[in-house]
């Protein structure tokens, strides 16, 4: 299984723009029909583009809902401020208009922070969650209060080249240069208005209290190499959700890109056991 992130399916595909409190949200579903659901939420400054190098596996088993995140893609930007509960709300806004009691979850980043909310707020709609290369607290904001000034000033130009270089391990970018050439313009083409919404959000990110209500079936995914979201992270979480579990794979911050076999065999050997 390669790591392409290009488009691998024709415009027949279900594209259905959702409004949620006013926010038109980009919504995309596939896959297998009557399967059980399985929703997939992406990273800070990406579309659900990133998602590629799964989707033949997941659209196998399951009906597969996407979505670019309010700011991201070709979803509404409005003014912020944003919050994980406006992520969160978004989600269940998605999940009504399409009829959907309950979906299996897998958020990566940004997008787990988002299944942390809505596994302690909204029980019901969760089925099992995956928590992939993600935290639940960030002690400091001065990362994102930084990262906010130089897109204001610059542009997403301005920390196009250190996110990048946080998202993928080295040898990966010198490995698959067109992967990793794909991935920065899918983030260079993000709205700075969203983006710059989303950091605030994150700048105050603090979810450790949420972790004890969720009582869905959750694994871990962490990164050996990651530095935006270390394993340390990824171990508070799984200590605080009961009953979860970790699994490690060798690479940074976009495990699902950077080693694409690894992560769908992990997602699917824990959706599909009994």
């Amino acid at each position: 299984m390669d790591a392409r992130v290009e488009p691998a399916h024709d415009e027949g595909d279900k594209m259905p723009m959702i409004d949620a409190d006013g926010c038109l949200i980009n919504v995309s579903v596939e896959g297998r029909d009557g399967g059980p659901t399985l929703m997939l939420s992406n990273s800070l400054g990406s579309t659900m583009q990133m998602w590629e190098p799964q989707m033949k596996a997941f659209t196998q088993l399951f009906r597969v809902v996407r979505y670019d995140r309010r700011g991201h893609g070709k979803s509404g930007v409005p003014s912020g401020p944003y919050s994980m509960e406006r992520f969160g709300r978004d989600v269940i806004a998605i999940l009504d208009d399409l009829n959907i009691d309950k979906v299996h979850w897998c958020g990566l980043s940004m997008g787990g922070m988002v299944g942390q909310w809505l596994g302690a707020n909204a029980p019901d709609r969760m089925g099992k969650i995956v928590l992939a290369n993600t935290a639940c607290y960030y002690a400091d904001p001065t990362n994102w209060l930084n990262r906010i000034k130089a897109v204001k000033e610059g542009g997403l130009a301005a920390v196009a080249d250190a996110v990048i270089a946080n998202w993928f391990t080295a040898d990966f970018r010198e490995r698959e240069p067109r992967v990793t050439a794909t991935m920065k313009a899918m983030m260079l083409a993000t709205p700075p208005t969203g983006y710059i919404a989303c950091c605030e959000a994150l700048s105050t990110l603090d979810q450790r209290e949420l972790l004890g209500k969720i009582r869905s079936p959750t694994l871990v995914i962490a990164g050996r190499q990651d530095m935006s979201t270390p394993v340390s992270a990824g171990e508070m979480i799984r200590s605080r959700i009961p009953g979860a579990s970790m699994t490690l794979l060798d690479a940074a911050h976009i495990s699902n890109v950077e080693q694409p076999h690894a992560f769908t065999e992990a997602v699917v050997g824990f959706l599909t056991q009994k």
